[in-house]
């Protein structure tokens, strides 16, 4: 077959559909084994920006994006009609909730479309993005094969799930990657491209299959970090540390796996791909109770760091309002930049409406926009603002701070010894001898 010759010599073109998260650390492994990528996007200050060797994504590094561009391999795009020379297409794009929980695959749907304008004999398209299972033969196939072309004998169409975690450092080639197609010999088109430049590859027995496969890896994870949550607020009523008692579980060899407490499990993929799942079993009258109970406490978390920090300022007989808070960390998780659905969005405008004085710092995150749904009656407005100049001994200035992520580029011993009060919601001051510390899931300081 011309185009498995083609995958197998290096010689295939590939067009990237979303140059995010996923789009541009796939881009630069497949550019850096060898074979042409283009990356295409609708963000032209994106396109701009990768053409001229300047990276957005810390996974991705200046260094190894200018080695492709240098080499010709890369070359990004805002001109979709590119996607008739690509013998491989990938789909890349974001797949949100909307307020209600529901689906959103428009963005699946509109890059489909343009794959539709220009698809072709001897073509393989893969989605990464994660959506319903379903998704891709119930949208993506009856819509290609508009144009008259047959899937498995004319053009071929797979679901490989992206398992991109960003600031995790092993290397995207390590990561192994399940794919499923349409056909048989969709599958092992697309399981012959990604061996091209991954080192493992699973193989299932259909699209559907591989969808529910990303869609279960992140129902695992919430139902667990939610659990872990509750028993957090559970741990702290009942005088025990939470944080001590996973330390002494996870000594346990086998049936037993860590998670840790956390003001909201954000990012791009556990709070949103459950409900995928849950929006799509209610099409076989199924109700996934766990998914749904696991999402509401996960949602109420960050109002339960709010009332956190009440506690906190309370019991050293504050009140919250007037009080100045600074919000220690906007990124969901340690060491980097992307706060999406992160408890930040929810915690600084509910300190704000009880009162408090607001400010945030993050070594990753500059700037945060939080959105029109901001709970302030007199300013429902968008609030745009601006991470602060940190040193330690500016905490003396705050009555309260509020540790939401724990960068590991941050001394917690010296920030607990110039700071007034300390919530800590992640176990970040490790030393259990700050009197002025108070931990989520543990009982306060023994002298207070």
């Amino acid at each position: 077959m011309e185009l498995k010759n083609k995958i197998e010599n290096k010689t295939a073109a590939t067009a990237i559909v979303g140059m995010g998260y996923v789009g541009l650390p796939h881009a630069a492994e497949i550019a850096g084994a060898g074979m042409e990528v283009i990356g295409l996007d609708v963000q032209e200050k994106r396109v701009a920006m990768l053409n001229r060797g300047e990276s957005y994504i810390s996974d991705v590094s200046k260094d190894a994006l200018e080695k492709i561009i240098a080499a010709g391999k890369f070359k990004a795009s805002a001109d979709f009609s590119l996607l008739a020379r690509a013998d491989v297409i990938i789909i890349c794009v974001p797949t949100p909730l909307d307020k209600y929980k529901i689906p959103d695959i428009s963005y699946i749907t509109a890059a489909a479309k343009e794959v539709k304008k220009y698809l072709r004999r001897g073509q393989l398209v893969i989605l990464e993005s994660t959506t319903y299972p379903g998704t891709t033969e119930e949208v993506l196939l009856p819509l290609f094969e508009e144009t008259g072309l047959k899937c498995g004998k004319d053009f071929y169409l797979a679901f490989a799930p992206e398992r991109i975690d960003p600031g995790n450092k092993m290397p995207l080639a390590e990561i192994p990657k399940v794919v499923g197609g349409i056909t048989p010999e969709c599958t092992n088109l697309a399981a012959t491209f990604y061996s091209q430049f991954l080192k493992h590859i699973h193989s299932v027995s259909s699209a559907k299959a591989a969808e529910m496969t990303k869609i279960l890896e992140n129902v695992y994870r919430l139902i667990n970090i939610s659990a872990i949550n509750e028993l957090a607020m559970l741990c702290g009523r009942m005088g025990l540390d939470i944080w001590e008692v996973i330390d002494a579980a996870k000594t346990k060899p086998y049936g037993f796996q860590a998670f840790y407490p956390s003001p909201r499990v954000g990012g791009h993929c556990i709070p949103l791909d459950p409900f995928y799942l849950s929006w799509k079993a209610k099409e076989y009258n199924f109700w996934p109770r766990f998914i749904e109970l696991a999402g509401d406490i996960n949602d109420q978390m960050p109002h339960y760091m709010v009332s956190f920090a009440n506690s906190v300022l309370n019991r050293r007989g504050k009140p919250i309002k007037n009080s100045k808070i600074l919000v220690f960390g906007a990124a969901y998780k340690k060491d980097i930049g992307d706060p999406r659905e992160g408890a930040v969005y929810d915690v600084i405008p509910n300190l704000m409406r009880k009162g408090a004085q607001v400010d945030f710092y993050d070594p990753f995150v500059k700037e945060l926009t939080i959105g029109k749904n901001n709970y302030l009656i007199n300013n429902p407005a968008p609030i745009k603002m601006a991470s602060i100049d940190y040193t330690p001994e500016i905490l003396k200035n705050y009555d309260l701070t509020l540790i939401l992520t724990d960068h590991s580029n941050i001394d917690y011993d010296q920030l607990a010894q110039n700071a007034n009060l300390v919530a800590d919601t992640r176990n970040a001051i490790k030393s259990r001898g700050h009197k002025n510390v108070f931990r989520l899931g543990a009982p306060a300081p023994k002298d207070e």
